[in-house]
This record gives structure tokens, C-alpha cells and sequence, in this order.
């Protein structure tokens, strides 16, 4: 990625990688292991520039479960202006679906559905594999009482962000951070959309992204909810965001739909350093916030390839080499 180096709209970069500590040897054994996996771009900034990028850094991709992570800074924004409270019920919101909410399950406040502990397992949709296999039994839980990565939460909260703000996901997403941010490629009426779901009433809403501007995502959180010398997403949000609400097992931890490190787990096969913190998307999406090292990794996969994906060993490998190449 040769861009020339302007103010806002494309990111500069770093003469070499040695410039900004890291090895360009074992960044390029990084890069043979990516082409080899089947990755379609990465890109690594540290200090606010590019220490290496490869592939279609300019293409969009759909970011597959990283929206829950962009809807979190939304609601972020909107909670401290008053328009969301993070302990209304269900039941206060009027908030059910197709098959009934119980009683019980409309005990569950926008804070349980945000650190997905909602004990709701109604039908959802628009779920991976993986994410059908670990769904409990409907009833099996008490709000608040289980985390379970779980799409219902995640859903339910874009109908909940639209009905308590007016706002559409994908304009505001593009006017409160996108535009503040600098991205350069989002454009909500053709990168956003809807999908209704034949098993629920609360539709996903999907965006399509490129690797350069995930990476201004990425580093909205490094710098704790500042870009452009504004205080975009407010820095309190930002650090509740990333605490380890919930013990995630060999994923590390969760806090507000944001993977969170947990003792260096956080992918297989790597140990990220203290503060570590993840936006994830099926087939191997990853925006990867590493505090310690003043870094933002992002990697992308060509997922509208039926079948492509590139494994979590295969991401977390990807990791492991490039950490190994700071010096």
C-alpha cells in the first residue's frame, strides 16, 4: 500500500518496520503464512501509521459478527446523551418475538443482552455453525445468570438502539464515527443493510467494510474514544467495554460485544499482552487492539467466497508471528 501521506484521509506510514520497532524478516513470515491460509488483507498501524499492509486493505467485505462491536460504540454515544439506559427491562421496552417471551425472560435489561447474558434462547437466525452448537435449551437460564455468545442479545439490541434513538444503525454508524474518524470507503447506503429473519421479529443488520477503515475503528478504541482531536465515543464507555465481564473460556473473555483478553488467551496458539482486546467475525474477521504495543492488526478474508474461511488456529498462528516480529 503506497499512498502518499495526507492529514485525515489516508493513513501514513512508518519508512520501515524496523522504524516503528518491528522486523521486517518475521513480518514477512507473517505474510507467507496469511497468503498461504487464505487471508485477502492485512494491516498492522502501530503509533497511528502503517508498519506493513498486504492484499485488499481497499476492499469491502462483510464484517460478519464485528457489527456487534461497531452497535456497542453507537450505544456508547447514545447511553451518555440519555437516550438508552443500560438497566431498563424487556418488559419496560416492550420487547418480545415471535414465539413469546416469558415473563421471566422480560426480566433481562439492555445490560445483559450487551454482555450477552440474557438467558433468552429463542430462535434467532443469521448465526454461524459454531454458534447454533453452543445455544442452550431455551428456559435454562435466568437473565443475567449465563454468558453464552448468543444472537438473540445482539439483535434484539439493534431494535432496541432504533426504537430508543430513532436512528437508523448503518447513517449513524457513518455520521458519529465513520465520518469523525476519518474512514474513507463506508458509505451506509450501500455498505448497510437489513435481514429479516424468518425465526425472529429482530432483524441483523450486517456491514460492509473495508481493512483501512477497520483499522480506524481499531484505533478509535487504542486511543480510549479519540479521533480528530474529539472525544468521539466516550472514554468511560471504551474502558467498560473491554473489561472481562465473562469468562469465555479458550476465547479469552467478553465485556460489551468485545472479545476480551484473559491472561494471554485470546486466540489459539498466541498469548496477547495485557489489555489485548478484539472485535471477531465469522471466517476469520479480526480487529485486534493491543494497548501494550500502541497497535492495531486487522485481518480480513473473502467470505463472499462460499466456503472460504480461514480457521481460528490459522488466525491465531497469524498472531503469534506477528507479535513475535515487534522487537
Amino acid at each position: 500500500m503506497d499512498n502518499a501521506m495526507t492529514a485525515i484521509g489516508v493513513w501514513p506510514r512508518w519508512a520501515s518496520p524496523e522504524a516503528a520497532g518491528w522486523s521486517s524478516a518475521g513480518l514477512e513470515q507473517a505474510r507467507a503464512h496469511a497468503e498461504a491460509a487464505g487471508s485477502a488483507a492485512v494491516m498492522l498501524v502501530c503509533g497511528g501509521r502503517v508498519v506493513s499492509a498486504w492484499g485488499h486493505v481497499d476492499r469491502r467485505y462483510n464484517v460478519h459478527s464485528i457489527r456487534k462491536s461497531l452497535l456497542s460504540a453507537l450505544i456508547g454515544i447514545h447511553e451518555q446523551a440519555g437516550r438508552i439506559d443500560l438497566g431498563a427491562t424487556l418488559a419496560t421496552l416492550g420487547i418480545d418475538d415471535k414465539l413469546g417471551l416469558t415473563e421471566r425472560e422480560k426480566l433481562a435489561t439492555v445490560l445483559n443482552l450487551l454482555t450477552a447474558r440474557s438467558g433468552i434462547y429463542h430462535p434467532s437466525g443469521y448465526e454461524s455453525p459454531w454458534m447454533i452448537s453452543i445455544k442452550p435449551a431455551r428456559f435454562s437460564a435466568g437473565p443475567g445468570t449465563t454468558w453464552c455468545y448468543n444472537n438473540w442479545d445482539f439483535n434484539a439490541l439493534g431494535t432496541i438502539f432504533r426504537r430508543l434513538t430513532g436512528c437508523d444503525i448503518h447513517a449513524e454508524f457513518a455520521s458519529r464515527i465513520a465520518g469523525p474518524c476519518g474512514m474513507e470507503d463506508f458509505r451506509p447506503e450501500t455498505d448497510g443493510q437489513y435481514v429479516a429473519l424468518s425465526e425472529s421479529d429482530h432483524p441483523a443488520y450486517p456491514f460492509r467494510m473495508t481493512a483501512r477503515d477497520l483499522a480506524r475503528f481499531g484505533e478509535l478504541f487504542l486511543r480510549q474514544g479519540r479521533a480528530g482531536g474529539a472525544q468521539v465515543v466516550p472514554a468511560h464507555w471504551v474502558r467498560m467495554s473491554v473489561l472481562p465481564y465473562s469468562d469465555a473460556g479458550t476465547g479469552g473473555a467478553y465485556g460489551f460485544m468485545w472479545w476480551v483478553g484473559r491472561e494471554g488467551i485470546l486466540f489459539p496458539q498466541a498469548i496477547v499482552p495485557p489489555g489485548s482486546h478484539a472485535a471477531l467475525g465469522a471466517g476469520g474477521h479480526v480487529v485486534l487492539v493491543l494497548p501494550a504495543l500502541d497497535a492495531v492488526l486487522v485481518h480480513r478474508v473473502d467470505t463472499d467466497q462460499r466456503g472460504r474461511e480461514v480457521t481460528g488456529q490459522q488466525v491465531g498462528r497469524l498472531v503469534r508471528l506477528i507479535l513475535d516480529a515487534k522487537e
